[in-house]
């Protein structure tokens, strides 16, 4: 395995894998291994040796960190000024079985986005700026440490969800944000998925601040089917919208407020996908329109049996499927595409993931543009080869 401790190191490791054309799986943590479709490489390379916060900045609300920099480390830095990443990135160790650290360059590579992302945006959102080494071995920074310095193409973007395949990032500049001073849930118990999904998606109409809105139906409740809905802000602010929006939902039925370790718990189990983690079978993500989303988990099950749950107010449903033939892969994305939506393979064995797509398919034109920017940044397919793409 090729350890790097500098960016220096790093670009002289990858420049001589594609001077003797030798296949490299970059890897972080090693928590998220198992995403995509299996590398065969020649060499493993590790940036989990390029780490440490390299500048945090709490007045301006801006944090620099190296690549293998622990998000334990990062979160606690934050917590410790009393702010936090605005995205709430996931850890998606015991849905895949994975022991490791998740580092910040594999939430970036992975574009790694939790509930909050509805009011917060995505991982790419909160990036400023970015530095990677490209599959020549040359050294690139893109953006800014700081946000008045964000100027130049947006490769900053472009990177976030490549898995590695475009560059490897050595280091990212965050924009972060204040920690609430208090947080909770409102719960309302008992609703089938049309009517949680409905409920959700007032709750986000609403003027009421919703950060959070998920649905976990009995199986993944382990228990009578629960939409949760997180209100956060100022004591008596949060209060006040908390009140209000349980009584605009009334209609749906009595909400009732989860706090402290409860409603910790109830998110992370939403964020880090638990319902799933340690039960057999294929688990799909599924991007699609809210409304949408119950018809399509009714008609999948209709050709196999499958769990759900759903995030993003119903904009982002998982599915758990046996993983049997093609682990449900045709008739998922043939009732995702029916409705304009994709799906994304994110756990299966090795096998699977190498017999079926494990990323939306790409229409034609589309995959030339990608396949025509991997010869840009990789020319000599060294980088993760094969992992989004056979």
């Amino acid at each position: 395995m090729l350890t790097p401790t500098t960016d220096a190191e790093l670009a002289a490791a990858i420049a001589e894998a594609a001077r003797t054309a030798t296949p490299l799986e970059i890897r972080g943590g090693g928590s998220r291994a198992g995403l995509g479709r299996p590398v065969q490489a020649g060499q493993t390379l590790s940036v989990a040796g390029i780490a440490g916060i390299r500048l945090y900045e709490p007045g301006a609300l801006t944090l620099v960190a190296a690549a293998g920099t622990p998000v334990a480390e990062i979160e606690a830095a934050l917590a410790a000024e009393g702010q936090r990443l605005p995205f709430e990135p996931a850890d998606h160790r015991a849905l895949l079985g994975n022991a490791g650290e998740p580092t910040l360059g594999g939430v970036v590579a992975c574009a790694v986005s939790g509930p909050r992302r509805v009011v917060s945006g995505a991982c790419r959102d909160a990036l400023l700026g970015i530095r990677f080494v490209d599959g020549r071995g040359t050294q690139v920074k893109n953006g800014g440490r700081v946000m008045k310095n964000v100027t130049g193409y947006d490769l900053v973007k472009l990177l976030c969800g490549s898995h590695g395949t475009l560059g490897v990032i050595t280091e990212a500049s965050f924009k972060v944000e204040p920690r609430p001073e208090v947080e909770y849930t409102l719960a309302i118990d008992g609703l089938p998925d049309a009517q949680a999904v409905a409920a959700l998606s007032a709750a986000l109409g609403s003027p009421f601040a919703v950060s959070g809105a998920a649905h976990l139906p009995a199986s993944a409740a382990d228990g009578d089917p629960v939409t949760i809905l997180r209100i956060e802000g100022m004591e008596a602010q949060a209060a006040y919208r908390g009140e209000r929006l349980a009584e605009r939902l009334g209609v749906f039925g009595p909400a009732r407020r989860i706090e402290a370790e409860a409603h910790d718990a109830i998110w992370r189990r939403v964020r880090d996908v638990l319902p799933f983690a340690g039960r057999e079978g294929a688990v799909w993500r599924v991007s699609v329109a809210p409304s949408a989303a119950p018809a399509l988990v009714e008609a999948v099950a209709g050709v196999l049996p499958v769990e759900a749950f759903y995030d993003w107010g119903g904009g982002l449903v998982w599915l758990r499927v046996p993983e049997e033939g093609d682990a449900g892969a045709s008739a998922i994305r043939a009732e995702t595409q029916a409705r304009g939506g994709h799906a994304t393979l994110v756990r299966g064995s090795d096998a699977l993931r190498a017999s079926v797509p494990v990323f939306e398919p790409e229409p034609a034109p589309v995959a030339a543009f990608s396949a025509g920017l991997r010869a840009r940044f990789d020319p000599h397919g060294v980088l993760n080869p094969g992992r989004m793409s056979a």
